[in-house]
């Protein structure tokens, strides 16, 4: 496969607005999530699966327009503790306003409390039967808890800015998707039943948390390895001067990962899947309209 220039770079290192997985990855979770679905939910799913790919990425999209939206994609759970596990961080939201308050929770982030709301929306959807919100709900929750397995959408290190690698976010869940992706095997077997989506939810954003040190250790590893030389490349696009991550350096980024970006892409595949269908099971398993 062609791996052609990987992340561009500005040498004015600016802050980087997070956006979870990119969108290439968003859209081809929640597409291939409809696929684990089991036979009285699929049909639906299938009549709609290009909306739900498609609107994998409304919730990105309106980051920058709706107040409120940006903190319901991630939560840096090392401002609340350092390590795992995490027993003192409340599992449900009014549990965490009444020990922290609000405004805290929105700086630090809501997602797996969101999630968590986002759940119980999709499930009123589906007792009212309404076939337009389930698909809206759908696609929405579908991203965030595709958010949720991204390392570092759980800390306050999210683009390494505390460690001198700024730029790794979106080298990680963007840039090596994209050049790799179709080397992945993203088939998962079929959505099961889960019983208690809150405590499963918070498992996997501690799950992601545990992942951290990796993903910023061996990007200091491969760098250290391969040296400022072979890890960018210089280009100039008119009057700005633009670093990029090269293709060695994101080759053996990739490969000391083993395989860290393609598991917690199928388990973000595997885990929309099933909440999707326990919504529906907690809704009663009505019947939906195939057009």
């Amino acid at each position: 496969m062609s791996k052609s220039i990987c992340f561009v770079l500005s040498f004015l290192l600016v802050p980087l607005v997070t956006q979870g997985w990119g969108f290439q990855a968003h859209k081809k979770i929640n597409r291939l999530a409809v696929f684990t679905l089991p036979k009285g939910l699929f049909a639906f799913y299938k009549a709609h699966v290009d909306e739900i790919t498609e609107w994998a990425v409304k919730a990105d999209q309106r980051k920058s327009v709706v107040k409120g939206e940006a903190p319901k994609h991630y939560c840096d759970l090392d401002h609340y503790e350092k390590v795992l596990p995490f027993d003192t961080v409340p599992v449900y939201w009014e549990n965490a306003i009444s020990k922290y308050s609000l405004d805290t929770l929105e700086e630090y982030g809501t997602n797996p409390w969101n999630s968590q709301y986002v759940y119980q929306k999709l499930i009123a959807a589906f007792e009212q039967k309404n076939e337009e919100q389930i698909v809206k709900i759908s696609a929405d929750l579908g991203h965030y808890l595709a958010d949720i397995h991204v390392p570092l959408h759980s800390t306050l290190n999210y683009d390494g800015q505390l460690s001198g690698q700024r730029g790794i976010h979106s080298l990680w869940e963007t840039k090596l998707v994209k050049h790799f992706v179709d080397d992945y095997n993203l088939l998962v077997g079929k959505a099961q039943y889960i019983k208690h989506i809150p405590e499963k939810i918070w498992e996997r954003q501690a799950q992601s948390f545990a992942l951290v040190d990796s993903v910023l250790y061996l990007e200091k590893l491969v760098s250290k390895n391969i040296g400022a030389r072979g890890k960018y490349q210089i280009e100039k696009n008119g009057s700005q001067t633009r670093k990029y991550y090269s293709n060695v350096f994101c080759e053996a980024y990739h490969n000391v990962l083993n395989g860290m970006v393609e598991r917690r892409m199928r388990h973000s595949i595997e885990f929309v899947g099933a909440v999707w269908y326990s919504a529906w099971v907690d809704a009663g398993k009505p019947k939906l309209d195939v057009y």
